[in-house]
């Protein structure tokens, strides 16, 4: 599959999701995994969504930037070994701070305006993964990588 057609695919996917599946490791390399909503900023080099700084997983990001996220499609159905697609989505996480922050926040709102509450308390943190690779299957099987230039800075 080309890298065209896997952006394709991703800008799909992410369209239609709302949620996915963050992985963090704590400072003793426990993992652990949070459902998360999430919002991909348009040319997909970063993923973005919010959390508590009271969360095990914010203390997690806190001692390893390292995190992957699962998004994806399945309805639970036998047709999903055919239909289904998963992109996990690697690289490094970092509280959003700074003049970006803004813009940044009207794209996450923009998909989850039933958020708003949560995203302008205090203790609430807009984390960006900067994504260095795409890993999408499909077909139960198939895996191709989608490696980002901002991620191999």
């Amino acid at each position: 599959m080309a890298p065209d057609k896997i952006t394709t695919v991703l800008k799909d996917l992410f369209q239609h999701q709302k949620l996915g599946v963050l992985a963090t490791v704590s400072d003793t390399s426990e993992p652990y995994v949070s459902l998360v909503a999430f919002a991909a900023v348009d040319d997909l080099d970063r993923v973005l969504f919010l959390t508590s700084r009271s969360t095990l997983k914010f203390r997690n990001m806190l001692s390893s930037s390292r995190v992957s996220m699962l998004i994806d499609n399945r309805t639970n159905e036998a047709a999903d070994f055919d239909n289904a697609v998963a992109a996990t989505v690697i690289g490094r996480v970092a509280e959003q701070q700074g003049p970006e922050k803004t813009d940044l926040l009207r794209v996450f709102l923009y998909k989850h305006p039933e958020l708003t509450t949560f995203a302008l308390e205090p203790s609430s943190a807009l984390m960006t993964i900067v994504v260095e690779r795409y890993l999408l299957v499909s077909r139960f099987q198939e895996v191709r990588q989608l490696e980002m230039p901002a991620g191999r800075e």
